[in-house]
């Protein structure tokens, strides 16, 4: 008799192992030291910004970064590469997120590394400290009082960088601003008030917008208006020429609606606006409105393409509850938090990446716009999917429609005839 033999067990075929796509190719972030009113707002509108709010934190913001820098003696340098790198880090982070106190504080301690006019963390919030107190409750800035704060300013210097995209490139107008005063031969007075109206600039957006030359025509124009003399050394015959300059007419314009709005619904928070009466700003507005009256408010503005009357691809902001207390900070109509007693987000907080972006590659900054686009278009192709389709013909057999083999219904539903339901009368 032959031995049983154990029965073959067949082995599960392995799977097919997926092909290796390689590194993620990362994204590249280009730093953008120009942007347009337009894209400023787009901003603004996705972070989903109260406009009161944000007129409030974005000048005492400046207000803050203004008295901390004269108290510390630091140089106007250091003060207008603060105020770029504080507006920047509000256009990429909800108010809800931070305190803008700490988000001064950290652009000030920014600016102070970038200039080389080095301030510790501690000695900034000391300063602070003591310029709302006495002379009899000052602090020195190895207390540790200044200790939690200063985690959350250090915190803040990261997010700070990568708001501006490591651009350390920033502008500085005073010194064109000297050189156009010269060469237009304007009087000292004039010159005196063009370099305060040149500060309040800064509380403004336009030092995200404009070249230093525009800048620098607008304080002067706008100067020459205040004072109501010396108006053709800036706009005459024998003016400095624009093209000379690197300047236009809009670019100018635009600047100096821009500081007379500012002069206009916000009179006090400003150097120049409590020397003058409040009409006068408004009679001016007037007079260079009508230049405008056939051109755009802003330069480069163009509008979404429309389709059956709606504007396409515009992201509406959230309308809050109450000035105080914005709708994405309510919780079943409580408030959740404010933006006082919140603390910075650190680098080991829930936040991922940048906008999302972090998630799954590194996010990296460039400078140049072209290398980054060249780059780009050598890496896609290595991750390009490419797919072929084609056409199968299949014979499928034709199924038989099924018979019905069951009985047909018994239309008294399964009752028999035996058992019938009398009415028993009693």
């Amino acid at each position: 008799m032959a031995p049983a033999t154990r029965p073959e067990i067949q082995q599960p075929s392995p799977a097919p192992t997926p092909a290796i796509t390689g590194p993620h190719p990362s994204y590249i972030q280009v730093a953008k030291p120009y942007l347009f009113q337009q894209q400023l707002q787009e901003q603004l509108a996705a972070l989903g910004a109260n406009p009161s709010r944000e007129n409030t934190f974005r000048l005492q913001g400046v207000q803050w970064i203004n008295d901390v820098r004269i108290a510390l003696q630091l140089p106007i340098r250091t003060f207008c590469t603060a105020c770029v790198y504080y507006h920047k880090f509000r256009l990429n982070h909800k108010d809800s997120e931070y305190n803008f106190q700490d988000a001064a504080a950290a652009s000030l301690l920014t600016a102070c590394k970038i200039e080389d006019t080095l301030k510790k963390s501690r000695e900034i919030l000391c300063a602070a400290h003591n310029l709302r107190v006495g002379a009899t409750e000052h602090l020195s800035p190895d207390d540790p009082t200044f200790e939690q704060a200063s985690k959350s300013v250090i915190g803040l210097e990261r997010l700070m960088l990568e708001a501006s995209g490591f651009d350390f490139r920033v502008r500085f107008p005073q010194k064109h601003l000297i050189k156009l005063i010269k060469e237009a031969k304007i009087d000292k007075d004039i010159g005196i008030v063009a370099y305060s109206i040149m500060l309040d600039l800064y509380r403004t957006f336009a030092p995200l917008k404009q070249s230093c030359a525009a800048m620098s025509f607008a304080c002067v124009e706008l100067a020459t208006l205040l004072q109501e003399k010396q108006q053709e050394n800036i706009r005459g015959k024998g003016a400095p020429r624009y093209r000379k300059w690197r300047t236009t007419r809009p670019q100018i314009m635009e600047t100096i609606l821009d500081l007379l709005e500012h002069y206009t619904h916000f009179q006090k928070s400003s150097t120049v606006g409590p020397s003058y009466p409040i009409d006068k700003f408004i009679s001016t507005r007037i007079q260079v409105n009508q230049e405008i009256d056939d051109k755009h408010r802003y330069t480069e503005n163009h509008e979404p393409p429309k389709m059956n009357g709606n504007k396409l691809n515009i992201k509406t902001p959230k309308t809050p509850i109450t000035p105080a207390s914005p709708s994405d900070m309510r919780t079943n109509g409580k408030d959740a938090a404010s933006p006082a007693t919140l603390s910075p987000r650190s680098a080991g907080s829930g936040r991922k990446g940048l906008g999302g972006r972090g998630t799954d590659g590194t996010v990296r900054f460039m400078l140049d716009a072209e290398k980054a686009k060249q780059e780009k278009e050598t890496v896609a192709e290595y991750f390009k999917v490419e797919m072929e389709e084609y056409e199968v013909e299949v014979e499928e057999p034709i199924k038989q429609d099924r018979v019905d083999r069951r009985p047909p219904q018994d239309p008294r539903n399964g009752r028999d005839d035996r058992f019938q339901y009398k009415r028993i009368r009693r």
